[in-house]
């Protein structure tokens, strides 16, 4: 799914609402989780899972091509981890 069906199914579930606001609902929903990880925090939803950054270190990296030994930087990387109710959906439990 994305955005836009997103979107559109909250809109289609929730005739009340224009799709204009909905939008800026799913938008600020996903800024915000955007900004916090930014900041270095860990964002939970309750049932769906949660989002943290994970930190990897500096290492020396090789260039697939030449083979040529390249040192890789410092970065950090999002990290989603399921919570327990999403796993046993999927899982059908």
């Amino acid at each position: 799914m994305i955005r836009s069906e997103l979107i559109q199914k909250i809109a289609d579930e929730n005739p009340h609402l224009y799709q204009r606001d909905v939008e800026k609902i799913v938008n600020t929903v996903f800024d915000t989780i955007t900004e916090a990880m930014a900041a270095g925090h860990r964002v939970e939803l309750r049932g769906f899972g949660a989002f943290s950054v994970k930190k990897r270190d500096a290492r020396t990296g090789r260039n697939p091509r030449t083979g040529e030994s390249v040192d890789v930087e410092e970065k950090h990387v999002p990290f989603f981890k399921t919570g327990k109710l999403l796993r046993d959906r999927l899982n059908d439990e």
